[in-house]
C-alpha cells in the first residue's frame, strides 16, 4: 500500500537494487553540469581552486595568519571536504522536491535522489582531492605514510554528507524553509570550521564550539593525511562519526516512516 511505512530491511534492499540507477544520474548530472560550458570539466577542478587560491592569498597576505607548512597547502587540505560538503549538502538537501516529476511518478526509494547528489560531486572533489596532492609535493611537504588516512578521510566525509543530505532532503519534503536555513547555516558554519585557521589557535571561548561541529573532524583528518593534523584532532574525528551514526540514524527513521507518501506532497 502507499501509505504503508516501509521496514529498514525493505528500504535497505530497494537502494541497494536501486545502485544502478544512482550512479547512473550521478553521470548523468556531473557532465551535463558542465556539458554546454566553454571549459567544460575545467569548472569542476577551477572553481574550488580558485576560490581556495583567493582565500589563501587574503589570509597569508592580509590577514597573515601562521602555520607550519605552506599556507596555501593548509587552505586547501581543509577546502576540499569543505567545499564538497557545502555544495552537496545545499543541492541535496532539496533533491527529491526538486525532481518531483520524477519522483511522483514511478516508485523508487526517494533517498536515491540526494544520494545522487552526493555521488555527482564525489566526481569532481576526486580530482580537487589530486590537486591538493599535487601541491603537497610542489610546495615542499610530500607525500608520507599518513596519506592513507585519505582512504578512511573520504570515507568518512561521504557519510557524513550523505547522512545530513538525506536527513535534510526528508525533512524540506515537509517544511519548504529547510533549503534557506541551510544557506544559511552554511554562511555561519564555514567560519566554525577550522579551514582557515588552526585548530589551536581557537579561542577558549568558542573552542568547545569548534571541536563539536561535524565538519571540524573531517577537516583535521584530511589535513592528517596531508599537510599534519593540529594537536587534538583525535577527539573531533570521534565526534564527525558520532554526528555521522545520529543523522544516518534519523534520516532511515524518516525514510522508512514516509518514504511511500512523499509523492503525496511533491
Amino acid at each position: 500500500m502507499e501509505g504503508e511505512a516501509t521496514t529498514l530491511r525493505r528500504l535497505g534492499a530497494e537502494l541497494w537494487a536501486s545502485r544502478s540507477l544512482i550512479a547512473m544520474l550521478a553521470r548523468k548530472d556531473f557532465f551535463v553540469r558542465y556539458r554546454r560550458a566553454s571549459f567544460g570539466l575545467l569548472w569542476a577542478v577551477g572553481l574550488p581552486v580558485f576560490q581556495a587560491a583567493v582565500l589563501a592569498v587574503v589570509f597569508s597576505q592580509v590577514v597573515r595568519i601562521e602555520t607550519g607548512p605552506p599556507y596555501v597547502v593548509f587552505l586547501f587540505a581543509a577546502y576540499v571536504p569543505w567545499s564538497y560538503f557545502s555544495l552537496t549538502l545545499g543541492a541535496a538537501a532539496t533533491a527529491i522536491v526538486d525532481n518531483s516529476g520524477l519522483a511522483s511518478k514511478i516508485y523508487f526509494p526517494r533517498a536515491a535522489l540526494p544520494l545522487t547528489t552526493v555521488l555527482t560531486n564525489l566526481y569532481g572533489s576526486a580530482v580537487t582531492l589530486a590537486v591538493l596532492l599535487g601541491l603537497t609535493v610542489a610546495y615542499g611537504v610530500g607525500i608520507g605514510p599518513a596519506v592513507v588516512l585519505l582512504v578512511p578521510a573520504v570515507a568518512l566525509l561521504v557519510m557524513l554528507t550523505g547522512s545530513m543530505s538525506l536527513l535534510a532532503s526528508a525533512t524540506h519534503v515537509y517544511f519548504r524553509d529547510v533549503r534557506y536555513v541551510t544557506q544559511a547555516a552554511m554562511t555561519v558554519w564555514f567560519y566554525v570550521t577550522p579551514v582557515l585557521y588552526p585548530l589551536d589557535r581557537v579561542p577558549g571561548g568558542i573552542a568547545p564550539l569548534v571541536k563539536l561541529n561535524p565538519m571540524t573532524g573531517v577537516v583535521e583528518l584530511f589535513r592528517a593525511a596531508t599537510v599534519g593534523a593540529d594537536p587534538g584532532w583525535l577527539p573531533t574525528v570521534a565526534v564527525s562519526v558520532a554526528w555521522s551514526l545520529a543523522c544516518l540514524a534519523g534520516a532511515l527513521v524518516l525514510h522508512r516512516r514516509y518514504d511511500r507518501v512523499f509523492a503525496d506532497l511533491l
